[in-house]
Protein backbone atom coordinates (compact mmCIF):
# COMPACT_ATOMS: atom_id res chain seq x y z
CA UNK A 1 0.00 0.00 0.00
CA UNK A 2 1.47 3.33 -1.08
CA UNK A 3 0.77 6.23 1.27
CA UNK A 4 1.85 9.83 1.64
CA UNK A 5 4.88 8.69 3.63
CA UNK A 6 6.11 6.07 1.11
CA UNK A 7 9.61 6.73 -0.24
CA UNK A 8 9.70 6.32 -4.02
CA UNK A 9 12.39 5.08 -6.39
CA UNK A 10 11.98 5.39 -10.15
CA UNK A 11 13.20 3.26 -13.05
CA UNK A 12 13.92 5.44 -16.07
CA UNK A 13 14.38 3.84 -19.48
CA UNK A 14 12.74 3.03 -22.80
CA UNK A 15 11.27 0.49 -22.84
CA UNK A 16 10.89 -0.73 -19.24
CA UNK A 17 7.88 -3.03 -19.58
CA UNK A 18 9.97 -6.24 -19.48
CA UNK A 19 12.30 -5.20 -16.64
CA UNK A 20 12.54 -7.51 -13.62
CA UNK A 21 13.84 -4.65 -11.46
CA UNK A 22 10.44 -3.56 -10.06
CA UNK A 23 9.59 -7.02 -8.73
CA UNK A 24 13.13 -7.44 -7.36
CA UNK A 25 13.41 -4.07 -5.64
CA UNK A 26 9.89 -4.12 -4.22
CA UNK A 27 10.59 -7.57 -2.79
CA UNK A 28 13.78 -6.17 -1.25
CA UNK A 29 11.95 -3.23 0.35
CA UNK A 30 9.35 -5.63 1.78
CA UNK A 31 12.04 -7.97 3.11
CA UNK A 32 13.62 -5.09 5.03
CA UNK A 33 10.26 -3.80 6.28
CA UNK A 34 10.64 -0.49 4.44
CA UNK A 35 7.75 1.72 3.36
CA UNK A 36 9.35 2.21 -0.06
CA UNK A 37 8.12 1.52 -3.60
CA UNK A 38 9.91 1.10 -6.94
CA UNK A 39 8.06 2.58 -9.92
CA UNK A 40 8.92 1.94 -13.62
CA UNK A 41 8.74 5.04 -15.85
CA UNK A 42 8.94 4.67 -19.63
CA UNK A 43 10.54 7.93 -20.76
CA UNK A 44 10.60 9.30 -24.31
CA UNK A 45 14.01 10.19 -25.76
CA UNK A 46 13.53 13.94 -25.60
CA UNK A 47 12.10 13.84 -22.07
CA UNK A 48 14.88 12.16 -20.09
CA UNK A 49 16.39 15.18 -18.34
CA UNK A 50 12.98 16.74 -17.53
CA UNK A 51 11.89 13.36 -16.14
CA UNK A 52 14.92 13.20 -13.84
CA UNK A 53 14.39 16.77 -12.67
CA UNK A 54 10.72 15.96 -12.11
CA UNK A 55 11.49 13.00 -9.86
CA UNK A 56 13.89 15.14 -7.88
CA UNK A 57 11.30 17.90 -7.50
CA UNK A 58 8.59 15.39 -6.56
CA UNK A 59 10.59 14.09 -3.61
CA UNK A 60 11.70 10.73 -4.97
CA UNK A 61 14.63 9.21 -3.07
CA UNK A 62 16.42 8.17 -6.26
CA UNK A 63 16.19 6.15 -9.44
CA UNK A 64 17.71 3.47 -11.56
CA UNK A 65 18.61 4.37 -15.13
CA UNK A 66 18.54 1.75 -17.86
CA UNK A 67 18.98 1.76 -21.64
CA UNK A 68 19.26 4.02 -23.51
CA UNK A 69 19.95 6.73 -20.92
CA UNK A 70 23.01 5.72 -18.87
CA UNK A 71 25.41 7.98 -20.76
CA UNK A 72 22.94 10.88 -20.63
CA UNK A 73 22.50 10.37 -16.88
CA UNK A 74 26.25 10.79 -16.36
CA UNK A 75 26.09 14.17 -18.11
CA UNK A 76 23.50 15.66 -15.74
CA UNK A 77 24.43 13.99 -12.43
CA UNK A 78 27.18 14.85 -9.96
CA UNK A 79 29.72 12.21 -10.99
CA UNK A 80 33.04 11.67 -12.72
CA UNK A 81 31.83 8.41 -14.25
CA UNK A 82 31.12 7.96 -17.98
CA UNK A 83 27.96 5.95 -17.31
CA UNK A 84 25.37 6.12 -14.51
CA UNK A 85 22.70 3.57 -13.64
CA UNK A 86 21.87 4.75 -10.11
CA UNK A 87 20.74 8.19 -9.00
CA UNK A 88 20.52 9.28 -5.37
CA UNK A 89 18.57 12.46 -4.59
CA UNK A 90 19.77 14.24 -1.45
CA UNK A 91 19.00 17.81 -0.36
CA UNK A 92 18.31 18.91 -3.92
CA UNK A 93 21.44 17.22 -5.25
CA UNK A 94 21.44 14.70 -8.09
CA UNK A 95 24.25 12.25 -7.34
CA UNK A 96 25.23 9.62 -9.90
CA UNK A 97 26.72 6.16 -9.38
CA UNK A 98 27.30 3.02 -11.42
CA UNK A 99 26.60 -0.41 -9.95
CA UNK A 100 26.50 -2.21 -13.31
CA UNK A 101 29.86 -3.92 -12.75
CA UNK A 102 29.15 -5.09 -9.18
CA UNK A 103 28.93 -8.66 -10.49
CA UNK A 104 32.69 -8.64 -11.19
CA UNK A 105 33.57 -9.08 -7.52
CA UNK A 106 35.49 -12.33 -7.17
CA UNK A 107 35.72 -13.08 -10.89
CA UNK A 108 39.10 -13.57 -12.61
CA UNK A 109 39.87 -10.63 -14.85
CA UNK A 110 43.54 -10.64 -15.82
CA UNK A 111 42.73 -10.63 -19.55
CA UNK A 112 39.20 -9.24 -19.87
CA UNK A 113 37.28 -8.27 -22.98
CA UNK A 114 34.15 -6.12 -23.21
CA UNK A 115 31.67 -6.39 -26.09
CA UNK A 116 29.50 -3.34 -26.81
CA UNK A 117 29.62 0.43 -26.83
CA UNK A 118 26.54 1.55 -24.87
CA UNK A 119 26.13 2.72 -21.30
CA UNK A 120 26.57 -0.67 -19.68
CA UNK A 121 29.69 -1.35 -21.76
CA UNK A 122 31.10 2.01 -20.62
CA UNK A 123 30.57 1.00 -16.99
CA UNK A 124 32.46 -2.26 -17.48
CA UNK A 125 35.27 -0.52 -19.36
CA UNK A 126 35.59 1.86 -16.42
CA UNK A 127 35.77 -1.09 -14.02
CA UNK A 128 38.18 -2.99 -16.29
CA UNK A 129 40.46 -0.32 -17.75
CA UNK A 130 42.85 -2.96 -19.08
CA UNK A 131 40.11 -4.73 -21.06
CA UNK A 132 40.14 -5.17 -24.81
CA UNK A 133 36.99 -3.66 -26.25
CA UNK A 134 34.98 -4.76 -29.26
CA UNK A 135 32.08 -2.93 -30.89
CA UNK A 136 30.38 -3.04 -34.28
CA UNK A 137 31.42 0.58 -34.85
CA UNK A 138 35.04 -0.30 -34.05
CA UNK A 139 36.93 -3.59 -33.88
CA UNK A 140 34.61 -6.46 -34.87
CA UNK A 141 34.08 -9.42 -34.80
CA UNK A 142 35.39 -10.10 -31.29
CA UNK A 143 38.53 -12.20 -30.91
CA UNK A 144 38.36 -13.46 -27.33
CA UNK A 145 40.48 -16.59 -27.58
CA UNK A 146 43.02 -15.27 -25.06
CA UNK A 147 40.52 -13.66 -22.68
CA UNK A 148 39.81 -15.15 -19.27
CA UNK A 149 36.71 -12.97 -18.79
CA UNK A 150 34.32 -11.76 -21.50
CA UNK A 151 31.53 -9.27 -20.79
CA UNK A 152 28.67 -9.25 -23.29
CA UNK A 153 27.27 -5.75 -22.77
CA UNK A 154 25.32 -5.73 -26.04
CA UNK A 155 21.58 -6.22 -26.45
CA UNK A 156 22.03 -9.00 -29.05
CA UNK A 157 20.13 -12.17 -28.13
CA UNK A 158 19.98 -14.35 -31.24
CA UNK A 159 23.49 -14.16 -32.72
CA UNK A 160 26.52 -15.92 -31.20
CA UNK A 161 28.89 -12.98 -30.83
CA UNK A 162 31.99 -14.83 -29.60
CA UNK A 163 33.13 -18.39 -29.02
CA UNK A 164 34.18 -19.24 -25.48
CA UNK A 165 35.26 -22.51 -23.98
CA UNK A 166 36.65 -24.21 -20.90
CA UNK A 167 38.67 -21.94 -18.61
CA UNK A 168 36.82 -18.80 -19.69
CA UNK A 169 34.01 -16.88 -17.96
CA UNK A 170 31.21 -15.05 -19.75
CA UNK A 171 29.27 -12.29 -18.00
CA UNK A 172 26.15 -12.03 -20.16
CA UNK A 173 24.07 -8.94 -19.42
CA UNK A 174 20.83 -9.53 -21.37
CA UNK A 175 18.11 -11.76 -19.95
CA UNK A 176 16.72 -14.28 -20.69
CA UNK A 177 19.76 -16.30 -21.84
CA UNK A 178 21.33 -15.28 -25.15
CA UNK A 179 22.64 -17.46 -27.94
CA UNK A 180 26.17 -16.41 -26.93
CA UNK A 181 25.62 -17.67 -23.38
CA UNK A 182 24.04 -20.93 -24.50
CA UNK A 183 26.94 -21.67 -26.87
CA UNK A 184 29.53 -20.77 -24.21
CA UNK A 185 27.92 -23.06 -21.64
CA UNK A 186 27.78 -25.94 -24.12
CA UNK A 187 31.51 -25.51 -24.82
CA UNK A 188 32.42 -25.65 -21.11
CA UNK A 189 32.72 -21.96 -20.24
CA UNK A 190 31.43 -20.58 -16.97
CA UNK A 191 28.41 -18.33 -17.57
CA UNK A 192 27.23 -15.59 -15.22
CA UNK A 193 23.83 -14.78 -16.66
CA UNK A 194 21.86 -11.57 -16.87
CA UNK A 195 19.74 -12.28 -13.79
CA UNK A 196 22.86 -12.70 -11.66
CA UNK A 197 24.11 -9.38 -13.07
CA UNK A 198 20.74 -7.79 -12.30
CA UNK A 199 20.74 -8.94 -8.68
CA UNK A 200 24.33 -7.81 -8.10
CA UNK A 201 23.78 -4.31 -9.47
CA UNK A 202 20.34 -4.06 -7.87
CA UNK A 203 21.69 -4.98 -4.45
CA UNK A 204 24.38 -2.32 -4.71
CA UNK A 205 21.79 0.27 -5.76
CA UNK A 206 19.50 -0.73 -2.87
CA UNK A 207 22.33 -0.09 -0.42
CA UNK A 208 23.07 3.34 -1.92
CA UNK A 209 19.43 4.43 -1.55
CA UNK A 210 18.63 2.94 1.85
CA UNK A 211 21.95 2.65 3.67
CA UNK A 212 20.90 -0.89 4.65
CA UNK A 213 22.35 -4.28 3.64
CA UNK A 214 20.56 -5.69 0.63
CA UNK A 215 18.43 -8.84 1.20
CA UNK A 216 20.14 -10.92 -1.48
CA UNK A 217 18.04 -14.05 -1.07
CA UNK A 218 14.75 -12.16 -1.36
CA UNK A 219 16.04 -10.40 -4.48
CA UNK A 220 17.25 -13.64 -6.05
CA UNK A 221 13.95 -15.36 -5.31
CA UNK A 222 11.98 -12.48 -6.83
CA UNK A 223 13.66 -12.99 -10.22
CA UNK A 224 13.46 -16.78 -10.12
CA UNK A 225 17.01 -17.63 -9.02
CA UNK A 226 17.57 -20.44 -6.54
CA UNK A 227 19.45 -19.95 -3.30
Amino acid sequence: MISGSTRLIGLLGHPVVDSFSPRMQNAAFAARGLDWAYVPCDVALEAFEPAVRGLLAAGFAGANVTAPYKLAAAEIAETDLPSVNTLVFEDGRLRGFSTDAAVLAGLPAERPAVLGDGGAAAAFREALPHARTFARRGEWPPDVADADLVVNATSEREEVLAELGSGQTLVDLPYPETATAKAARERGARVVDGLEVLVAQGAASFELWTGMPAPFEAMRSAVGLSS
